[in-house]
């Protein structure tokens, strides 16, 4: 597989306006990126503009802290769904896990990974790895790996150190095979990336998309 093929082609600022979201679904399709990942008030218009490709629509909940209630994370991915997201990727309420509170934890991903398998929609959780330690790691792959979780994700992009090839070794380590990997924030090179795939991540986010696939140097933090 070539790297585009692993990449979700991501624009997540706060500054983002709808000629952005055209300028990086036009570059999805002529790369042939695995998906796109907007703000999900752009997932109708990047449904539009992605609806004749096989490039698929990701959105992100609960971004990008996780502290949202999952009722409104479960509204979140409810309205993103009807508005065309093919993939969820939801931050998982760290304050609750940081808190020991991993009944929350799992309420919430009980509640969310069912909504995404009935809708058969691709749910991936943010970890966010930077913030956590080895062993909290070891323990949210204990945790999700007894939902219908598509991926485990590393980052946000936005808090704490972005992907890791230890992260990534780590999760891999400790999941099934059923759960995927998705390395995201920092990865701004080809080399970095294929240190990521390498370590047993299969998507990467990344803002720098084009760059990477063109073997240049990206910037930005997602």
């Amino acid at each position: 597989m070539s790297l585009a093929q692993f990449i979700d082609h991501t624009i997540l600022k706060n500054t983002t306006t709808i000629a952005d979201v055209d300028k990086i679904c036009e570059e999805a399709v002529h790369h042939s990126f695995a998906a796109v990942c907007v703000p999900p008030y752009f997932v109708s218009d990047a449904r539009k503009l992605l609806e004749n490709s096989a490039v698929k629509v990701a959105t992100v909940i609960g971004f990008p802290f996780g502290y949202h209630h999952y009722k409104t994370k479960l509204e979140e991915t409810n309205i993103a769904i009807e508005e065309g997201a093919d993939e969820l990727d939801v931050v998982m309420n760290i304050a609750a896990f940081k808190s020991n509170d991993l009944a929350y934890v799992e309420t919430e991903i009980g509640v969310l990974s069912k909504l995404t398998s009935d809708k058969s929609k691709t749910l991936k959780v943010i970890i966010e790895s930077g913030v956590l330690s080895d062993e909290e790691i070891v323990r949210c792959c204990e945790i999700y790996q007894h939902y219908p979780v598509q991926f485990l994700k590393t980052s946000t992009g936005f808090g704490g150190e972005g992907a890791s090839v230890h992260a990534v070794q780590l999760m891999r380590k400790h999941l099934p095979a059923s759960i995927q990997i998705k390395a995201s924030g920092g990865i701004r090179t080809a080399e970095f990336a294929q240190q990521l795939i390498d370590a047993g991540a299969t998507r990467l986010g990344c803002s720098a998309g084009v760059a990477i696939v063109k073997g240049e140097s990206g910037s930005g933090n997602y």
